[in-house]
């Protein structure tokens, strides 16, 4: 899959999807201090997911309808956080055919995808 990693992820877990074989671009290697709005862009034009751990790009989707691909976003506390890249990896493994055109929020517990846009 091809995906653009917001600056606030872990350069373990970037290095982990490319060893599977994922075309990952991460913002912390081109471009750090990338405005979310610039991110954004950068992944809706090269049809990229885009990886997160920022909720401020769930405002940029659904309040100010900015164009996405589709997001993941990860939701773990400090003491959860080494489960970060094993439930991302279930998330790739179970709903990869569900992951454009969604927004994804992948906890300890659960993945809840919501529809970026509304079906015709």
């Amino acid at each position: 899959m091809k995906f653009l990693a917001d600056e606030c992820c872990d350069a373990d877990m970037i290095a982990s999807l490319r060893a599977d074989g994922h075309d990952v671009l991460y913002i912390m290697e081109f471009k750090p201090g990338a405005l979310d709005q610039e991110v954004l862009k950068k992944a809706f034009d090269e049809g990229r997911i885009l990886l997160t751990e920022d909720k401020d790009f769930g405002e940029l989707v659904f309040h100010m309808k900015k164009p996405a691909r589709g997001i993941v976003l990860l939701r773990f506390g400090v003491r959860q956080r080494n489960l970060k890249l094993l439930r991302l990896k279930q998330l790739i493994h179970t709903q990869s055919s569900k992951l454009e055109g969604s927004f994804v929020v992948i906890d300890s517990k659960k993945f809840r995808l919501r529809h970026l846009y509304p079906k015709a």
